[in-house]
């Protein structure tokens, strides 16, 4: 076969194989209907009904142990909350914003006086820093939010739908 022949029919089945893998995705990203955040194992899994499709390490608060109770905590909530807007220009590698607080976490606040906080995100790295300092993502080191890859984060980003509930674990 010719060369020229060949690289047309390499170009074709990577084009194939391109389209398909965006279709899975396109799929997958309307099927993707919980986040499980497991703070203790520090991971994220995104599941499908009861199957877990994928699952991501993370960085958390950088006081990770117990519920987030006010501003300025560096603890990640637990609960059910909602993935509910988006943020393609973050100072982070793009970001999607968890419900926090919910009504019972705003009550909470306000029994105890304190502001409850808020600006909750699952995020990549900073963009002040390269994909090389991935060394974060062996740290807590995030003010109270969920902290992966860069390469994770877009990832997550593409499956997870506005509306998406995520459901963190202590």
């Amino acid at each position: 076969m010719p060369l020229s022949r060949l690289l047309k029919f390499l170009f074709t089945v990577w084009l194939a194989a391109s389209c398909l893998a965006n279709t899975a995705l396109a799929n997958m990203r309307e099927e993707i209907d919980l986040i499980i955040v497991n703070k203790t194992e520090r991971q994220l899994h995104l599941l499908q009904g009861d199957e877990i499709v994928r699952t991501y390490p993370i960085s958390l608060g950088k006081n990770p142990i117990g519920h987030k109770t006010h501003e300025g905590d560096q603890r990640t909530p637990e609960g059910r909350y909602l993935i509910d807007w988006r943020n393609p220009e973050s100072r982070y590698h793009l970001a999607l914003h968890i419900s926090y607080p919910s009504p019972q976490d705003l009550q909470k606040a306000e029994q105890h006086g304190v502001n409850p906080g808020g600006s909750i995100m699952i995020h990549g790295l900073p963009k002040k820093f390269s994909d090389g300092a991935n060394v974060l993502l062996d740290l807590d080191w995030t003010d109270g939010c969920i902290a992966l890859s860069n390469n994770h984060m877009e990832e997550v980003w593409n499956l997870v739908a506005d509306n998406t509930v995520i459901e963190i674990l202590p």
